[in-house]
């Protein structure tokens, strides 16, 4: 995949995510580096530390050295690349940034994370120069599973957003054969792979963690005028034995669709272009059936349903899906 911010950001808050610690915040706290929404301007508004700024700001160094701060993914990764949001830091902004990465197992303490003999950091971004109020784009070019990041900033300055695009890349245990799992799970390595449409709302939403917290956090379409139905596919987490499939229209009260199918197929490592070839073989799990709006709809799977790795979610004719949960066994 050539745009990597395609995949999703496993440094999200609503994936667990969590920025740790930083060697200074005097101006902007380290909390605001993975704010969801984009950073915003406030003209005119000062603090008692200075100008409010929507980010993490460090003070002016006047010594040796660089400031830096760590992160924890919210879900271990492969990282393949790294916005570095400068969004209205215009005079402020550093002049550059690198990024370490380490893998540590469970919660760790953060004196063993700042312990060189404890944890074991590694360069994944070397230094590279940053523009003000821009999304700096870096690929990163590294195979290994990592768990915490530390964005280092050269020599000080803010930065409004950092986004850790990847893949999900749980422990072993979570996905062992025979368990029962949510198998379109983000924080399980489910994915997105294509959709018809997504003008209001982004496919990868469909299945994050959690209820959905507003109409605008959920997959929707825009208003179909012609005919057709709008669609989405969703790559599972391990190929296995779907029993049940919930669809939540949560908030959706004027624009939930009319009524939903669901589909299924067993087609490891296909491409988009392959799942959407009209002839993949598509079998039923949900044949088309009404839906209402603002409510978790509860739907089993046939009893002979084979296994599948990928799952098709049809809309008629448009509109919003919160949340879609597919529980299944690991084969």
């Amino acid at each position: 995949m050539t745009d990597f911010t395609d995949l999703i950001d496993v440094a999200a808050e609503r994936l667990g995510a969590f920025v740790l610690m930083a060697n200074d915040e005097f101006f902007a706290p380290k909390e605001r580096l993975i704010k969801a929404a984009p950073a915003e301007w406030r003209e005119g508004v000062y603090d008692e530390h200075g100008k409010w700024m929507d980010g993490w700001e460090t003070r002016r160094r006047r010594t040796e050295g660089h400031d830096w701060c760590l992160v924890r993914l919210g879900v271990p990764a492969i990282v393949r690349g790294v916005v570095v949001d400068t969004a209205w830091f215009r005079g402020n902004y550093p002049a550059a940034c690198s990024i370490d990465a380490c893998e540590v197992a469970g919660t760790p303490a953060l004196s063993d994370l700042t312990d060189a003999r404890r944890s074991t950091w590694r360069e994944i971004l070397p230094r590279q120069p940053l523009q003000g109020d821009t999304r700096n784009l870096f690929a990163v070019d590294d195979s290994q599973r990592v768990t915490h990041l530390r964005l280092n900033i050269y020599p000080d300055g803010g930065v409004a957003r950092l986004r850790v695009h990847g893949e999900a890349a749980p422990d072993a245990a979570a996905l062992r054969p025979g368990r029962e799992v949510n198998l379109a799970a983000m924080e399980l390595g489910a994915f997105v792979v294509v959709c018809s449409d997504m003008f209001f709302g982004h496919r990868q939403n469909l299945i994050l963690p959690g209820r959905s917290t507003h109409m605008g956090d959920g997959w929707e379409t825009k208003r179909r005028r012609g005919p057709g139905h709008d669609w989405t596919i969703v790559r599972l987490a391990a190929r296995g034995a779907i029993e049940r499939i919930e669809i939540d229209t949560d908030h959706y009260k004027g624009n939930a669709p009319g009524s939903c199918a669901v589909d299924r197929c067993d087609a490891a490592g296909a491409s988009a272009e392959q799942l959407t070839d009209a002839s993949s073989k598509w079998s039923p799990l949900v044949a088309q059936t009404p839906l209402q709006p603002h409510t978790r709809h509860a739907f089993d799977a046939p009893d002979d349903a084979a296994p599948a790795t990928h799952v098709r979610l049809s809309i008629y004719p448009d509109g919003g899906i919160a949340r879609m949960r597919v529980f299944g066994r690991v084969t």
